[in-house]
């Protein structure tokens, strides 16, 4: 029987990650055949022990990621971890605009999603294999791993490395500041966090200036705690809030307050890392079976599938204007209204909002239907429509070229892929659109002056889906919209709950979910079933790999 799997080694130069190299094993003959990137990694079958190496690395619950993983993982591990982490990186995002970071419902949600996901979330170095789950050390294993295989598909470009540092950066911040005073002790001597402390005879002399300067300090606590004499670049934040005494350049830090300081260390670390792994890609890339995989990663969607529908067919056509305005998110209203004003769209606005349209319930006829109608009241006549247009339409439904039945866009892959160039309507009108222009077009659907600053708020700081959320909560006129938002057809749904009404049109509640990790799973079982068959040839393979991200 044969057996491939793809196999992950890093290089690191200077402490630094600079490559990963992807080796993969064909064991389909009788000796092992290794094709390789760069570097050439053979494996034992065998099982092997923990290495004192990993031991060391996974002793402790928090890390700066400053050693790579040196072990073999499958692809169906490789996929899986991927996912999960991506999972946790976007409700650290969401969480962190919805309440006040480190909050008590903030950390409450974020410690669920934790024991969830399996990441590790306490500081007990018990790597006894648990009842309910996986040990200490396993998930340890899995947070190390999954984090450097997001640097890999988050590095590519200046946006998608922002986003990558924020969330991981804010991951940082929660489980540092849950670490016990020991273990915060443990980790700074871990990692070579050679701060000075102050002599018991410069903090009696300072006391006064202590307790005046340092937030929520007493008498008896400034005795209590150490106290670091710290150069005040490395501690702008809490120098910019006045939350400690400044003096001749140097800040005087409460150990309760030295993740400020872990944490710009922990950001330059990533931030340099993530510039090294950038300038490597060029030798991951020119593997055609390994770019797909990282740039799907990228913009992967990890929600509800829209593409199984038990409502097709319940919309009707003279409902669309309708709905338009009351139930479609921004990208999408915009879309329509400009098909209706010219009577046309390019390729991209066409998929992106036929896809939109397939997923709350379109049929094929009446997709047919409402494109030719609007197109020949343009330029286009009913026989260059049916000749040009009528075949995307089919494929789009799955009846031509591969039969592949194409899912509704999400909002990552709206944002992230394809932006509108000049003459295109299509894309995130908070991502893509001039603030000014964004701002006409709020006062236009009669948004409200405080609701518009809410939004642009919003996008200023690059949360584009939760201005979209915003939108939603302004146009529907609630407080809460008590869900995170990842994708239009999901903007639609909400709507019509929050309506009430059009039972014709709304979706079914048992709508089957099929999020990312159950498309990774059946694409891996998919190949296993298929490795017996010897005309099964490895670009065949990836190309299934391929397929299963592509619509995410």
């Amino acid at each position: 029987m044969q057996n491939k799997n793809i196999f992950l080694t890093y290089t690191v130069t200077t402490g630094s990650t600079v490559a990963a190299h992807f080796v993969w094993r064909d064991s389909s003959q009788r000796k092992e055949t290794y094709h390789r990137i760069d570097t050439m990694q053979f494996s034992s079958r065998r099982k092997k022990p923990v290495s004192n190496f990993q031991a060391d690395l996974y002793g402790h619950g928090v890390q700066f990621y400053g050693q790579p993983p040196v072990e073999n993982i499958s692809l169906a591990e490789f996929e899986t971890f991927a996912v999960d982490r991506l999972k946790l990186l976007k409700t650290v995002e969401n969480l962190g605009v919805s309440y006040v970071k480190q909050s008590e419902q903030y950390n409450k949600k974020l410690d669920a999603e934790f024991k969830n996901l399996s990441f590790p979330y306490r500081t007990d170095t018990d790597d006894r294999k648990s009842q309910s789950g996986p040990s200490d050390y396993e998930k340890r294993r899995k947070d190390h791993i999954s984090h450097f295989i997001l640097r890999l598909a988050y590095c590519q470009t200046e946006d998608l490395r922002r986003w990558f540092i924020q969330q991981e950066v804010d991951l940082f911040r929660y489980r540092f500041n849950d670490l016990d005073p020991q273990y915060k002790l443990e980790f700074l001597h871990r990692n070579n966090l050679q701060y000075d402390t102050i002599s018991t005879e410069e903090k009696k002399n300072l006391k006064n200036k202590l307790i005046n300067s340092s937030y929520s300090l007493s008498g008896i606590s400034v005795e209590a705690q150490d106290f670091y004499k710290v150069p005040f670049q490395d501690a702008l934040d809490l120098v910019r809030t006045r939350k400690v005494y400044l003096k001749a350049g140097y800040v005087y830090i409460p150990h309760q307050d030295i993740v400020t300081i872990v944490l710009n260390d922990f950001r330059t670390r990533l931030s340099k890392a993530l510039a090294l792994t950038a300038r490597s890609l060029p030798a991951v890339h020119s593997d055609e079976r390994l770019q797909p995989l990282l740039n799907h990663l990228s913009h992967a969607y990890v929600g509800q599938d829209y593409s199984i529908q038990k409502n097709i067919g319940k919309i009707s056509l003279e409902q669309i204007d309708s709905l338009s305005g009351k139930s479609f998110p921004l990208c999408m209203r915009q879309l329509h209204q400009t098909l209706r004003e010219n009577h046309h769209l390019r390729h991209g606005g066409r998929m992106q909002y036929g896809l939109f349209l397939k997923g709350i319930g379109l049929s094929l006829e009446q997709a047919l239907q409402f494109w030719r109608s609007e197109f020949i009241r343009g330029k286009v006549d009913a026989d260059k429509f049916d000749k040009a247009y009528a075949y995307s339409i089919r494929h789009m439904f799955g009846k031509e070229g591969k039969r592949t039945d194409y899912t509704p866009y999400s909002c990552m892959k709206v944002i992230l892929s394809n932006p509108p160039s000049q003459g295109d309507h299509h894309g995130c009108p908070f991502r893509h659109s001039d603030p000014e222009l964004l701002k006409q077009k709020l006062q236009f659907y009669k948004v409200s002056p405080s609701g518009i600053n809410q939004i642009l708020e919003l996008v200023k700081g690059m949360h584009y889906q939760l201005a979209c959320q915003k939108y939603f909560e302004l146009t529907h006129n609630i407080e809460d919209a008590n869900f995170s938002l990842n994708h239009p057809n999901q903007y639609f749904i909400e709507s019509q709950k929050v309506l009430g009404g059009g039972k014709d049109i709304k979706r079914e509640t048992d709508t089957p979910q099929r999020s990312q990790e159950n498309t990774v799973a059946k694409g891996t079982a998919a190949a296993r079933d298929a490795a017996p068959n010897a005309s099964q040839n490895l670009a065949e393979m990836i190309e299934e790999l391929d397929s299963f991200f592509e619509d995410a």
